[in-house]
């Protein structure tokens, strides 16, 4: 045999050598991450949930400081004192002690505590609405560390398969039944699995620590043991009549309009009540004062702020008429994805049996000397390749059950076994 020949054996010992290093680097130790109904039932303490639960308790504390009425005003005026000739010193002063209130008329309080039951009201659904996209995120970084897992876990079977079909190779190349380009085309072929391997591998540390910052555990994810992506979407739910985003726009329209009551109301005048006692020094006696003092709309009649504010509420109307259409237009789509999703993975898993199959005939048929190596080479990567849309299809489905959880005002696989 030529000494051209002798390259082969070197190759199967980088390709033993390079098996040996990949069980080495995979993890000695793991630290699952909880179940993600686990994780969903510590929602609430992710910091969207406790911002968007911190608002609504601002909201609510403002509605109860509406309801308060303004504080009186107590003044003590003092006329006809310290001056010069019969006003000197204090003799001839006169001292009033008086106390004022603004009435509040034309419904002002009622106004204000409105507009604040309502602003309390559209935040407490955009604190629901919050709840819900925490969900579906958090739903969408478990889908994708599972994925990224799976992902390295088929990168290096993929590279095991690559070697172990390279050594077969290597034994028909040393038995003259296939010319050294073979090997050579094995060996690339292994570096390339290995490359892709090392990158599965890193894409997989990075989804996992994406999944222990959100969810937020103490311990660094290394596994998965409880699948998300292999659970069935959830049953038949029965959503209500608007999607939450609707929900949202409603409220903060109704707010908007509520401003304008607000702003009217402040156009007219603000009236305000006083009474008093005024003592007489000279006279040594006191009397009563009362008195009612109110602006003049002279000159502002909060005509600007009546203006803007109509103009708000014409702006919440736009968006939630955008509202209500993008809502029934995504909920059909969701639903439309979700289906096809289903299908997808269902004949995806088809697929991948096929492949397995195929593959299996292709070593048979190698070994036997019936099939060729490039045969051989393109039935192992249709099997990567549907296997890798197996998972790919899976994650296609989680990403469709969140977008109608999120369409439906629930958290994703919501009632799901």
């Amino acid at each position: 045999m030529p000494p051209s020949y002798r390259r082969p054996p070197r190759f199967a010992v980088g390709c033993a050598l390079a098996a040996f290093a990949a069980v080495l680097a995979s993890p000695a130790w793991a630290d699952p991450a909880p179940s993600f109904a686990e994780l969903l039932a510590q929602l609430g303490q992710t910091p969207a949930t406790l911002e968007a639960g911190a608002l609504s308790d601002a909201a609510e504390a403002r509605v109860r400081q509406a309801r308060a009425r303004p504080n009186p005003t107590i003044a003590l005026d003092a006329e006809n004192a310290f001056g010069t000739g019969p006003f000197s010193g204090y003799a001839n002063a006169e001292t009033t002690l008086s106390i004022s209130q603004d009435l509040e008329l034309w419904g002002r309080r009622t106004a204000r505590v409105n507009v604040a039951r309502a602003e309390a009201g559209t935040a407490a659904l955009q604190r629901d609405l919050a709840v819900i996209d925490a969900a579906g995120r958090l739903a969408q970084v478990y889908a994708d560390a599972e994925a990224a897992q799976r992902r390295a876990v088929l990168a290096e079977e993929s590279l095991t398969l690559t070697i172990a079909d390279a050594r077969a190779a290597l034994v028909l190349v040393e038995e003259g039944r296939e010319p050294l380009l073979r090997g050579i085309q094995g060996e690339s072929e292994a570096a390339a699995a290995r490359a892709t391997r090392d990158e599965a591998i890193a894409e997989r540390d990075a989804a996992f620590a994406r999944l222990t910052a959100v969810a937020m555990l103490a311990a660094p994810v290394t596994t998965i043991d409880t699948s998300l992506l292999d659970l069935p979407p959830a049953p038949a739910f029965v959503a209500p009549a608007d999607a939450p985003t609707v929900r949202v726009a409603e409220a903060q329209r109704a707010a908007a309009e509520r401003r304008i009551d607000v702003e009217r109301i402040r156009s007219r005048p603000d009236i305000n009540a006083s009474v008093g006692v005024r003592r007489y020094e000279m006279e040594d006696a006191t009397a009563l004062t009362f008195g009612v003092s109110m602006p003049l709309p002279l000159f502002d009649r909060n005509r600007g702020n009546i203006a803007a504010a109509q103009a708000d509420f014409r702006a919440a109307d736009a968006r939630l008429l955008g509202a209500r259409q993008e809502a029934q237009a995504d909920r059909a789509a969701a639903r439309a994805r979700l289906a096809a999703s289903v299908s997808r993975v269902s004949a995806a898993d088809a697929g991948v049996a096929s492949a397995e199959e195929a593959y299996r005939l292709s070593r048979i048929g190698t070994e036997a000397g019936r099939i060729s190596q490039l045969e051989l080479r393109v039935t192992r990567t249709a099997l990567i390749s549907a296997r890798t849309s197996a998972v790919d299809a899976r994650l296609a489905r989680v990403q469709a059950e969140i977008e109608l959880a999120r369409q439906d005002g629930r958290a994703p696989f919501q009632g799901a076994q």
